[in-house]
């Protein structure tokens, strides 16, 4: 078991130091850290803590899971380690810019017509 846990079901307003705070009355917190999205920096629901000792971590789990957190019920378990993302840039022949969008401009016209 690791010391890394997944946290989700995190209520949107919350804050890495309101986690912080209920993790830490289990055990030592090593690290707090809520996911938001990159163009909005809104929290995406979902989080990871990181505990000092494995032994805090199971604690963590066994007390905070299915609990009622800002009136949420957040879900706590173990981190799995992230899977590699696949290339999502252009060029890679996945209907990138300009690609299958059926015809000049990508807007879905039928080839021949062109504007009116």
């Amino acid at each position: 078991m690791g010391k890394k846990l997944y946290v989700g079901g995190i209520a949107f307003h919350a804050t890495e130091e309101d986690l912080k705070k209920i993790f830490s009355e289990i055990g030592e917190v090593e690290s707090v850290k809520i996911i938001t999205d990159s163009f909005s920096e809104r929290s995406k629901g979902f989080g990871f803590v990181e505990m000092v000792t494995e032994e805090d971590a199971k604690k963590a789990i066994e007390a905070l899971n299915g609990k009622t957190f800002m009136d949420r019920s957040i879900v706590v378990n173990e981190a799995k380690p992230q899977r590699p993302r696949e290339n999502r840039g252009f060029g890679d022949g996945r209907g990138g810019f300009g690609q299958g969008r059926g015809g000049p401009g990508g807007r879905g016209t039928k080839p021949g017509r062109g504007r009116r």
